[in-house]
């Protein structure tokens, strides 16, 4: 069944009262037209309760605006999703290109900070979220009385002569259902051992983000990144209102996760009677990145399951703790994210 609407709806009652399913949600493809954004191709996916999202097919995928009923869930950089052309891959030029959204992915090879492994120049986080989708496909399909829409596509982190890491993205959702599934494939197609770091940067905002909102996550430890992090760990799961100079702090969750090997992460704002709950597979993202960033415009909570930490890859190599592919080796990744809807 299908609820939407407040009751329970069999498939060929549901169609008898639209001209077509996309009047109550679905996909549809667009194209921005705005200063740097211009050009990049995107998806729109509705779920018909009032859970939509934008889908950057020409940033890697990333999830951008986010909605529930109305209300922004993910915070928006200024900078907007900027072109893929604007890209700058030194240093810390990739917060040219920020977006911020509901998620920016980070990897393949690289994430974290700027570093040098291996004679290699290795800029912030890597350059994943700047690659556009080839092989772009949705589609949509009934099964009994409900009906589920998705896109897809594969973005190729490659160069002539050298390393050919291939990301398979899907995108899912079922109708009256506030969840989205996003099921990655990262693939070596390369014929030399590649090293791998994936890290998932979902952006939490304002309203949901607030004075009023608390991060419940099963830590089984929590440790802090550096000083900064340290004087704030008594507060890592609370948040104050926008401050002015504020120090980002960031904390390294180990999560504990349940019988069927996923752990999970949420942040509450009963005030608002929102919330949103992050769940993944922790066998293939053991790492579990808390990025409290409280300032005046940069008001944001980064929840970010990784397979690796945001030192940068010559640390990660030093600390043998690099993930690497064989050649034809590939890891599946598996996360959910579900708007949670409170009583007042």
């Amino acid at each position: 069944m299908t609820h939407l609407f407040q009751r329970d709806w069999r498939r060929a009652d549901l169609l008898a009262h639209v001209g077509d399913i996309s009047q109550l949600g679905g996909v549809r493809l667009v194209t921005l037209d705005e200063g740097p954004e211009r050009s990049v191709r995107a998806a729109e996916l509705r779920s018909g309760e009032g859970f939509n999202f934008t889908v950057l097919l020409d940033r890697g995928m990333d999830i951008g605006q986010a909605e529930y009923r109305g209300l922004p869930l993910a915070w928006t950089s200024p900078t907007g999703a900027v072109a893929p052309q604007y890209y700058e891959p030194q240093g810390t030029g990739w917060l040219r290109t920020f977006h911020g959204g509901l998620l920016c992915t980070c990897g393949l090879t690289q994430a974290g900070v700027p570093n040098a492994d291996q004679g290699e120049e290795l800029g912030l986080h890597g350059r994943i979220s700047h690659i556009p989708a080839r092989q772009v496909a949705w589609g949509d399909s009934w099964e009994e009385d409900e009906y589920h829409f998705w896109i897809s596509g594969q973005m190729r982190e490659v160069s002539a002569l050298g390393r050919d890491l291939r990301l398979k993205r899907r995108i899912s959702m079922t109708l009256g259902q506030p969840v989205l599934t996003i099921h990655d494939r990262v693939e070596n197609h390369g014929y030399e051992t590649t090293p791998h770091m994936l890290l998932y940067h979902f952006n939490l905002g304002f309203p949901l983000l607030s004075p009023q909102s608390h991060l419940e996550v099963e830590s089984v430890q929590v440790e802090p990144r550096d000083p900064a992090a340290a004087s704030g760990l008594d507060n890592h799961t609370t948040f104050e209102a926008p401050t002015p100079h504020y120090a980002e702090q960031v904390f390294y969750h180990q999560v504990a996760a349940d019988e069927n090997g996923f752990a999970q992460a949420r942040l509450v704002n009963r005030d608002l009677g929102l919330g949103l709950q992050l769940r993944y597979r922790q066998r293939e993202l053991p790492e579990m990145v808390e990025w409290k960033q409280v300032g005046q415009g940069a008001y944001v909570i980064g929840l970010e399951p990784a397979n690796c930490r945001p030192e940068g890859r010559e640390a990660a190599r030093q600390r043998g703790a690099l993930v690497e592919l064989a050649p034809g080796e590939a890891i599946d990744y598996l996360l959910e994210i579900k708007v949670l809807s409170f009583v007042s």
